[in-house]
Parts: structure tokens; sequence; C-alpha cells
């Protein structure tokens, strides 16, 4: 299709008229076309008025037609083939064969949540049946089920500008909890946001679904994301993004008359422990699988390995010597914008004119526009604790190395940690006494635990978490991947002595949906 720079309202393709965001070919700096003009209030307003009117209508459509309904969406970004990863090469700067597989995982989590869906159990029915003679008193018919919020806001993340942006994780898990979706596209990649767009309008119509059921709108600024939340029709928020921009969005749904939770994730510098052992027997292969996790899309993951925390001694110093042959032979790369790769610049060069960080390597440098120069800094435990800077996310191909007296301290700048959405434990057998030991700490302060492994790369399925205490994520209850985000945008209602015509079907007596229930206090088989 040809992109024309509208907000799709509905099945509405609209002219924004405020100020013009446009794409930014990060590997030449060259604008692409075309403009896409912002939003304005009225046209957010008409967003979730359609959002609100669709609401109580797509909540209650079958377990079926809702689950056909999100493969139908895998199916419409499927059909517009090279189209779509062409203009996300082009948005992104990230390799061809990056965005085919983040395409696939687009396709494929909207199938794993129809298959969710389906199967109904995020229903979590919960039936206790009337015992009219039990005394002293007896017990009414009362029947719970989980209910969707209502339509929910989706900002799209810069860098992944399909897995985590309008048809991604937030909005297939509100789309399977039955809440309509208004999508804010992230300015990076706003070509790429309208070819999906479409994609999703398509299958709403395709479906036979009310056209509120999702509308895409553009702003430059935050104006238009701050007007989105702060409309009382709009119940919930997905965001992956900055702090700052988390942090302007919590406070903009707590100041509105009716708050909302925002699932904000935000910042994250994803510790890694290598212990006494496995350092000694495997510091080369560790290195060497730090700095490969480290590379991968010029550090540009939010489970980027940005800390490594082991004791100090020679087996240390050899993996540090290890890594860093490595990195002096890691090419730049291409960052996503300019506005990531400025940001990146400060924090290494804040990092270098550190007193109490020390440059232990540099990648290769690159003359061309916004590339990414691989980075390793050490600094010492005390040092690190008494320094708040040096625990400052650095997004991109940097990280920091702390080196600690003794076990004592490595427990120190544990318990230091802000909340991360990993903890990586590299350790062998003879290490075990001292993992459990640091364990619950590391519960405390991470969503995922990974043993002998690297934080990047997030599967897609029903055991994933992605989210972690503050300010990791707003909110430490939820993930942002895997069916149980779908948990996010549901909360429970309770029927007591309805009769059984007027009860929702998951909760008739009959039970027409064959769903797993707690009756009675006991989990059906």
């Amino acid at each position: 299709m040809t992109l024309t720079g509208t907000l799709l309202i509905g099945q509405q393709s609209v002219a924004g008229i405020r100020e013009a965001i446009r794409a930014i070919d990060p590997a030449t700096n060259q604008m692409l076309e075309p403009a896409y003009p912002g939003g304005t209030f009225e046209q957010v307003e008409q967003a979730c008025a359609l959002a609100w009117t669709a609401f109580d209508s797509f909540r209650e459509t079958s377990l079926e037609a809702r689950a056909s309904f999100l493969e139908c969406i895998a199916t419409q970004i499927e059909a517009l083939g090279d189209a779509l990863i062409d203009r996300a090469v082009l948005e992104s700067g990230l390799p061809r064969a990056r965005l085919l597989g983040e395409r696939g995982r687009t396709c494929g989590q909207l199938r794993t949540f129809a298959r969710t869906v389906r199967a109904g159990e995020w229903l979590d029915v919960r039936v206790d049946n009337a015992q009219p003679e039990r005394q002293p008193l007896p017990r009414a018919d009362l029947r719970q089920r989980q209910v969707p919020l209502g339509p929910v806001a989706v900002f799209g993340a810069s860098n992944f500008p399909l897995a985590f942006s309008v048809a991604g994780g937030d909005t297939a898990s509100a789309l399977a909890a039955g809440c309509p979706v208004v999508v804010k596209a992230h300015s990076a990649h706003p070509g790429t946001s309208e070819l999906v767009g479409h994609a999703v309008a398509r299958a709403v119509k395709q479906c036979n679904l009310p056209e509120g059921v999702f509308s895409l709108l553009y702003g430059s600024g935050r104006e238009v994301g701050i007007a989105l939340v702060c409309d009382e029709r709009i119940k919930a928020v997905g965001f992956t993004g900055s702090r700052s921009g988390g942090i302007a969005l919590c406070q903009a749904a707590q100041a509105r008359s009716e708050p909302i939770p925002v699932y904000a994730e935000m910042s994250s510098i994803n510790p890694v422990f290598l212990f006494p052992a496995a350092l000694e027997a495997r510091g080369e292969a560790l290195a060497q699988g730090f700095v490969a996790s480290l590379n991968q899309g010029a550090g540009q993951f939010c489970t980027n390995p940005g800390l490594v925390i082991a004791r100090q001694g020679a087996d240390l110093d050899r993996f540090i010597a290890s890594a860093a042959q490595h990195i002096w032979q890691s090419p730049a790369q291409t960052m996503l914008t300019p506005g990531i790769f400025s940001a990146y610049r400060s924090g290494v060069e804040a990092l270098g004119n550190n007193p109490n960080a020390d440059i232990a390597a540099a990648g290769k440098a690159d003359d061309g526009p916004n590339q990414c120069q691989t980075h390793l800094f050490v600094t010492r435990a005390q040092d690190f604790l008494g320094d708040p800077s040096l625990q400052a996310e650095v997004f991109g191909s940097a990280s920091l190395v702390v080196t600690c007296a003794d076990d004592a301290e490595i427990r120190q700048v544990a318990e230091h940690l802000e909340g991360q959405l990993t903890a990586t434990l590299h350790l062998d057998d003879a290490d075990l006494d001292d993992a459990r030991a640091l364990l619950p700490v590391l519960e405390r302060k991470a969503g995922r635990l990974l043993v002998n492994g690297w934080p990047t790369g997030v599967e897609v399925c029903d055991a994933m978490v992605h989210g972690g205490p503050f300010p990791a994520t707003s909110d430490p209850r939820g993930t942002s991947v895997g069916t149980a985000a779908i948990q996010r945008f549901l909360r429970p209602v309770c029927y007591q002595d309805f009769p059984d015509s007027l009860l929702p079907v998951a909760l008739q007596h009959g039970n027409p949906l064959h769903l797993r229930r707690l009756l009675d206090g006991q989990r059906e088989a």
C-alpha cells in the first residue's frame, strides 16, 4: 500500500494538523517521506469515543471469535510481505534478518494469545454453589469471572518496531482480554506503524467487529500521549520506553479523577553475577558470551547485560582482559535513531569522565552517522555503592564491571541495585551454596532469574516474565511478554444468586464452555 501519513481512527484515515513527525534513516540521517502530522485533542477524543462505544460489544465476543480475530491480524501482517520489512529496515537501521525474525515473533505471539483465549483459563472461573442448609447461616450462590478493564492506550517502543509496537505484545494481550486499543505510534517508525495499523484495521473489518476496536494516532512530543492517558474512557496503559516518559504517564494517570493502571517498562541494567568456580573454569567462554550478548542489536535491548559483578582476583582479571580483546574487535553498529545515539554517547562520556570508573576497552569506531562503539568500564564495589550515577542505564553496547573484595561486598552491591528485568548467575556445582545465599536478594530485585545463560532474548511463552520492580517497570505484578500479560487488563467480578439465564456463558451451571473451574474449592479435571 502507499503510505499516506494519516491517522487511523477506527476505519477512517484522517489527516492530522499538528506538528509533523518524519522518520529518519539512521544509517544515512536522511529524512523519509511522507510526513505524519500529529493528531489534535479532538481526534484523540474521537478515537477514545469510538473505543468506548465498541467496548461492551467487543468484550462479550465469543472466545472463538476473538481468537480468530487475533489470528486474522497475524495473517494480515504477513500479507504485507516485503513492503513491511523494507520500510522497517529504512526506519530502524536494523538488519533485514532481525526484522524478519521480529515479524515472526509478532505474528507468533498473536497466535499464542489466540490459543490462550480459546483455552479460557484466563477467565479464572470460580464457583461456590449455594448452601441453603448451612448453619449458622446459609451461603448464597457465588460465581466469579475476569472481565476486561476497558479501552487501553498502547505506546509503541523505539527498539522493536514490530514486536513491541502497533500489533506487539501490549496490543495483542489487551485485545485478547477484550479491550479495544488506541495506539500512539512511536515517532521513529511511523511508516512501519501505518502499514501494521492498516493490517489490524483490515482484520477488524474482516471479522465484523466494531470499528472502535482499534485506532492509530501520531504526535510529536508528549501532548497526544498525555491527552490519550487523561481521557476518561481509557482504563489502562501499556508503555515501553524511557524512565522519564513512563513516569510522566504514571503521573498523568494518577492525577485523573479516576486513576488507572500504567504498565510501563522503563529502565534496567540487568546484572550478571560471575561466581568463582565458573569464572575459574570457563572465564574465556564467559567473556565471549558476554560480549556477544552486549553487542546484540547494538545493545538496544531492555535486557542488555549492563552490569557484571564478581569477586576480584586473577580469574576476574583474565575475564576482563578476554572481554576487552573481543570488544576491541567489535565493529561499530548503527543505532535506531539519532536521539538514541546521542543519549548513548552522553552516557559513555559520563562514564569516561567519572573518576570512579576506568575504561577497559572500546570497540572499533566508524565515521558514519549514529554508530555505536562498544565500551567496557570497571569500578570497585565501594565506589559503585557510593556513586548513584554508576547505576544509570546506558542504552546501547556499554557495560560496567564491579569488582568486589568478598561475598559480603557482592551482597551489598546486590542489595543496592534498583529493580531489574533480569538477573543472571553464572555458576558451577561448587558455587551452588553461594548462589543459594544470594537468591532471596535477587528475587526481590528482578522479574526473571537466569542460570548459565544471557539475558538478551525473551521467549514468548506461558512461563515468561518480562517485568520487575521499579524502575524496571511501574508495576511489578505483571509481565509484558508471555500469556500472563493478559492479566494486566482484567479485573474480577462476582455474581451472587443470579438466575442461570442471566449469567454470563462462562459462569452458567452447565459449564457450556467446558472450562476448568474452581468448583467448591476443588479444581475440576
